[in-house]
């Protein structure tokens, strides 16, 4: 298999003299945006653009703007030369590494407000921090200006923010959301899951737990949404340290919250474990009767 490091490229006037040249090629380009600490779901996502797509870029950014005071910013993983051996793993072919200054001039005063999809769960918990999401990809997908974007969908919420604004602005990009990619022993991948101690990511699987028992209690019959979130909480304060942001029921499209399930439903938590704040989400559909 060809190791070859994909070509290192931070600058956004070299990546779209090089991406014109790809374009003038007829080659159709994928776009996987990241904040780099790659691992499994990540690459997941790179593999999936090297099956559909030509020729592959992945971006590598922190993005500072959709952290809000007091969360990891400062301490977010950063592992540039594991991150690029990776991708060399899977063929790709250009990595996009900009520095700050390339995203966010100092005169930066643009922002993208998305709306009523992007103000529950997670846009509670973390206000600014959509705006901060989708302001920064868009300006990648305009940077890149790929025919295919693919996110994953452990961050369910976020792929439905950018999924509703690349239909409000026109913008002539596919999202492609990939499933989630877990552990052997369930635990949905994040770069996150590094900040856990032993112990503490023994806990950590009381989220997969909780999402499983829903399938199981909607497979059983299970209608009543309240019911289901209660026994779910129940499930995750097993583990004596989990603080609950939220579990919630929620449709698929609005996440709006339901309180009664008649067709596919999505359960989505955040729980902090020990310091370590971790999401998760599972698509409940249940049995016609």
């Amino acid at each position: 298999m060809n190791s070859e490091l994909p070509k290192l490229i931070q600058g956004v006037a070299q990546l779209r003299e090089i991406l014109d040249a790809v374009r003038r090629r007829g080659r159709r380009i994928g776009l996987v945006p990241t904040m780099g600490a790659l691992h499994e779901g990540h690459l997941s996502l790179v593999r999936a653009s090297k099956a559909e797509c030509d020729f592959t870029v992945a971006s590598i950014f922190v993005n500072p703007s959709q952290f809000g005071p007091g969360e990891d910013l400062g301490k977010y993983p950063r592992t540039l030369d594991a991150d690029l051996a990776k991708l060399a793993g899977c063929q790709t072919e250009l990595a996009f590494v900009p520095a700050n200054e390339d995203v966010y001039r100092a005169e930066h005063a643009t922002w993208v407000e998305v709306g009523s999809v992007a103000e529950p769960l997670e846009g509670q918990c973390r206000p600014g921090h959509f705006r901060g999401v989708a302001t920064v990809v868009l300006k990648l997908l305009n940077m890149v200006r790929p025919e295919v974007a693919y996110f994953g969908q452990k961050d369910y919420q976020q792929a439905a923010v950018i999924r509703r604004m690349v239909a409000d602005l026109d913008v002539p990009t596919e999202i492609h959301v990939c499933p989630i990619v877990r552990e052997p022993d369930g635990l949905a991948m994040s770069s996150r899951n590094a900040y856990l101690r032993p112990d503490a990511r023994r806990r950590a699987l009381v989220l997969w737990k909780s999402l499983r028992l829903a399938g199981e209690l909607v497979d059983a019959g299970e209608r009543n949404a309240g019911t289901i979130v209660e026994q779910m909480r129940g499930v995750i304060l097993t583990a004596g340290d989990a603080r609950i942001d939220y579990v919630a029921l929620v449709d698929p499209d609005t996440l709006e919250p339901i309180e009664e399930i008649t067709g596919p439903t999505v359960a989505a938590l955040a729980v902090k474990i020990e310091d370590t704040r971790l999401i998760d989400n599972l698509v409940l559909n249940p049995k016609q009767q």
